[in-house]
């Protein structure tokens, strides 16, 4: 289903890493953007413990400069103006006391107010634990929030995964990512696909090795399709 990005209103999205909110909502921050919706994103660390495209060449807190550079540039080539990073340490947000950070988030809702809240689901998409601890404190800071927002977590097709399922296997732990009859779910156009192209191209600390190995058209295809399935509306906590 697909009723236009402009059915999405404001938008906030909540994600772990640099990279996250372009490869799940890229294009239609993008559009929305372009259109004169409010679109904010939120990260909550700078991936600097991960991998890069060339791992080991630089130290963590290189890394971190690195990585605060390429979303930033991201960011700008999207057409998001609002951005902040929380800069938790990577790889450590189960661990971290989530009340306090889902009320965090919930003041970050109150203050921009969206009309749809974006993030991981449960799964996480990758099962990483911090992408499925950022879905529990998103749904937890609206929870808390005094603003009602629709909640909305990324997932993918089932006539993608088939399509893709040779690059799946090698890029995602077995039963992922999730596979849905979305709530909303846009094949961008191919103006759009190459603006969100160049912002992945941005993050090439983490994009340059699968470009290179998928080839651009196939690693094109791959990106093109953007999926969201509506979360259960959560329990307030006001």
């Amino acid at each position: 289903m697909n009723d236009g990005v402009a059915s999405l209103g404001s938008i906030l999205g909540i994600w772990a890493h640099p990279d996250d909110e372009t490869y799940l909502m890229g294009g239609v921050m993008a559009l929305a953007a372009d259109a004169g919706q409010r679109v904010a994103c939120v990260t909550a660390t700078l991936g600097d413990a991960g991998e890069t495209a060339d791992a080991g060449r630089w130290p963590q807190r290189e890394l971190r400069a690195i990585r605060r550079a390429e979303i930033a540039a991201a960011m700008d080539i999207l057409g998001v103006e609002e951005h902040e990073c929380l800069d938790l340490d990577d790889g450590t947000l189960a661990d971290l006391d989530g009340a306090a950070h889902a009320a965090r988030l919930s003041a970050t809702i109150d203050r921009i107010r969206p009309d749809s809240v974006v993030t991981f689901g449960p799964d996480g998409m990758t099962g990483h634990p911090d992408h499925q601890t950022v879905c529990a404190w998103a749904g937890e800071a609206l929870a808390r929030s005094g603003h009602t927002a629709r909640l909305l977590h990324a997932t993918k097709t089932v006539a993608w995964a088939h399509e893709f399922a040779d690059v799946n296997e090698e890029v995602f732990p077995p039963g992922l990512p999730p596979v849905a009859e979305p709530s909303w779910s846009l094949a961008l156009d191919d103006a759009t696909l190459g603006r969100k192209v160049r912002a992945l191209e941005a993050h090439g600390s983490q994009t340059t090795g699968i470009i290179a190995a998928l080839g651009r058209e196939r690693y094109h295809e791959w990106v093109r399709l953007e999926a969201f399935q509506a979360a259960a509306a959560p329990a307030s906590h006001a």
